[in-house]
């Protein structure tokens, strides 16, 4: 006979509560290490400025079938950015092309300032993706152990021996360039690290006093995975989340730039596979350095974040500055 009482109604909310307490101390937690630390301010608003661009480039249109409307009705970047709008091509910056024209009379600005959306979506798609998908084999691995965890720890074994940037072009190179198959061949690999740290957390959860409450309690496995450790894991998820989203932008601007990138979108990288091409690379510098500068600043951004939410998962961090 067991002796144990079965949980009630007031339990099940008291835990409950418990749980979203949890949560909102570690975002307060974060918050509060991002108020003293400076360099994740500037990302954070680096970032912010980013998201602003990319939403407000260009006007938003959704369709189903014969209905259309127009999310976002106005737009920052002054010319439509495959139009050629000056009459001869490669001019300098001027009050009416600030960053110059291309060598096809195309405003680099408006080019600029679009090619920040394919680089939002890239780089939040393919991390979410590849964080969701090593989080999750991650905490599956170490919590089930045994044969579970020999076959997902040696998949990723194999996955950390390919070499990133040459299985993505070579993929991309297979099956096709497109918006997609590039998100597709960076996630192949992007979700190797996050498996391999969130692996190593969840091991060291598992045989925590809660996890046994929740056992005790006939909690299903399911359960103790996604309710009772994953929320503890968070912040470390979070932060290997923040560096993919660097990786990912990295990864689909080298794409872009050896000519493997999205058809028919404007990317940074390629507007300096573009430079390239055109034979211009010592001589529209107006053009060449623009669109650096923005991958430099958006990489940088993701890790001055990332580098704040390090010292929530690790607090040592903060008591050593």
């Amino acid at each position: 006979m067991s002796l144990e009482t079965p949980p009630t109604d007031t339990d099940s909310l008291d835990r409950r509560k418990l749980r979203w307490q949890r949560r909102l101390e570690a975002v307060r937690n974060w918050l509060n290490v991002l108020k003293a630390d400076r360099m994740g301010q500037i990302g954070l608003t680096i970032l912010a400025v980013f998201f602003f661009i990319g939403v407000f480039a260009r006007p938003i249109e959704i369709s189903v079938g014969p209905v259309w409307a127009t999310v976002q009705p106005f737009s920052l970047a002054p010319y439509e950015p495959g139009a050629r709008v000056a009459g001869t091509g490669l001019q300098g910056p001027s009050w009416d092309h600030p960053l110059g024209t291309t060598h096809l009379g195309r405003d680099v600005l408006s080019q600029l300032l679009v090619a920040t959306r394919v680089t939002l979506i890239v780089g939040v798609v393919a991390a979410f993706m590849a964080v969701f998908i090593g989080a999750n084999v991650g905490i599956i691995s170490a919590y089930y152990g045994g044969w579970v965890d020999d076959l997902l720890m040696r998949i990723t074994d194999v996955v950390y021996g390919v070499p990133f940037l040459p299985f993505a072009i070579a993929l991309v190179f297979i099956i096709g360039a497109s918006l997609v198959n590039v998100i597709f061949a960076i996630v192949l690999i992007l979700w190797r690290g996050t498996a391999r740290v969130v692996r190593s957390q969840v091991l060291s959860h598992k045989q925590r006093p809660y996890v046994e409450s929740a056992r005790a309690i006939g909690a299903s496995d399911f359960r103790i995975m996604y309710v009772q450790i994953m929320p503890n894991v968070l912040p470390l998820i979070s932060l290997y989340a923040a560096f993919a989203v660097a990786w990912a932008v990295i990864a689909e601007a080298s794409l872009s730039f050896l000519g493997l990138g999205p058809p028919g979108m404007i990317s940074w990288g390629e507007m300096i596979y573009d430079v390239r091409s055109a034979g211009a690379l010592r001589e529209a510098w107006w053009w060449v350095f623009p669109p650096g500068i923005a991958i430099m600043l958006f990489v940088m951004s993701v890790f001055f974040i990332g580098r704040s939410l390090e010292k929530v998962v690790n607090p040592e961090l903060r008591h050593s500055e």
